[in-house]
């Protein structure tokens, strides 16, 4: 652990709960307790727990502060409803992506943005180098302690602390109110492709958080869950990993995010993704699954027709489908569902089939 490494509220409890701790994104995280594969199935079958406090979170107030998160993302922040949330990458001048965030919404005048714990910094510099006036910008992640509760039984976890809030939180709504001295959120937001939601609370309040969740999921099957499986559920659910599937050197058309995009208004960037678009794609990311066990991982090089069209952005082994997925860009051409491909791997070429995502998808 280097000596600027951060440990997030939660860090004693996850040792004292037999947390795998290692560095990640400038933070000592639990990347197991009991095991990757476990714990991941304890997810999609029951309900599992995981800090994400490492999280940024960047306050946005002022008369314009609606306006101005709306200029720096791609998706339709003017419209949205005080109360709800919405996923949106930031993209620079040339179309790229900078980031992707959550932004809720409180009203037109304050709104919070959940942003990647790695680019928290590069975030805050993009966002205040490119605010057009008339909102305040303020870091404030050191503020709170972030668990996400996710799986099938979540809402009745949630049922037994805050019964109101189970029967009326809806997905990308979020509620706030005090609960014992504390200010809370609960956002029906994740990354899991499950029913579940993140709760937002004061810093210092994390562990007593952690511990009234973790007991009233006890019935359920609740169980803290790492970092790993974080990874290979949000895989399954197609969702993007920023510095793996996403990053400065991708836009959202050819990532599979056009939806995110609004096309009634003017965002950073619109002009050169209009070029881009014009232009036609060059590239697209796919999900494919492997046609044996073997694991494809990051970099690996995607052949078709005896010919590199690509890499691979994101693999591992289903826990729940029991192959081998992943995600990669592939010229357009070897872009089509059904498409034979081959990943190269150290010492052999795997066959691999382009298959329709997500891989996985929540019943209900």
């Amino acid at each position: 652990m280097s000596q600027d490494t951060r440990k997030t509220a939660l860090y004693e409890t996850h040792r004292q709960a037999g947390g795998r701790m290692v560095e990640f994104a400038g933070w000592m995280m639990p990347v197991w307790f009991g095991g990757i594969g476990q714990e991941h199935k304890t997810v999609r079958s029951a309900v599992g727990m995981f800090d994400v406090s490492h999280m940024g979170q960047i306050l946005v107030t002022g008369p314009k502060a609606a306006a101005a998160v709306d200029w720096l993302v791609t998706n339709n922040v003017a419209g949205l409803p005080a109360g709800r949330a919405l996923y949106t990458p930031t993209l620079n001048e040339r179309g790229t992506i900078v980031d992707d965030l959550i932004v809720y919404k409180r009203s037109e005048t304050d709104l919070l943005l959940c942003v990647n714990a790695g680019t928290t910094a590069k975030d805050f510099a993009h966002f205040t180098a490119n605010n057009p006036g008339g909102a305040v910008f303020e870091n404030v992640s050191d503020s709170y302690s972030q668990i996400a509760v996710q799986g099938p039984a979540a809402y009745k976890v949630l049922g037994k602390i805050w019964p109101h809030v189970a029967s009326t939180l809806k997905p990308f709504d979020f509620q706030e109110f005090d609960h014992e001295g504390a200010r809370v959120m609960v956002a029906g937001t994740g990354y899991t492709g499950e029913a579940g939601y993140e709760l937002y609370v004061p810093w210092e309040t994390g562990p007593r958080y952690w511990k009234l969740f973790m007991e009233a999921g006890k019935d359920e099957g609740c169980s803290p869950i790492g970092l790993g499986a974080r990874d290979t559920l949000r895989l399954e659910a197609k969702f993007c990993l920023y510095g793996n599937d996403i990053d400065e050197t991708t836009n959202p058309l050819e990532a599979g995010l056009k939806w995110t995009v609004h096309d009634g208004k003017e965002f950073l960037g619109k002009k050169a993704l209009d070029g881009i678009a014009a232009a036609g794609l060059q590239r697209k990311l796919v999900g494919f699954e492997m046609l044996d066990r073997a694991a494809p991982r990051q970099h690996y090089p995607i052949l078709w027709q005896g010919k590199p069209v690509g890499e691979v952005t994101s693999g591992t082994l289903s826990p729940t489908l029991d192959k081998a997925i992943g995600l990669g860009y592939v010229s357009t051409e070897a872009s089509g569902r059904g498409t034979e491909l081959e990943i190269e791997m150290r010492s052999r070429k795997a066959g691999a089939r382009v298959v329709k995502t997500p891989f996985y998808k929540a019943r209900g």
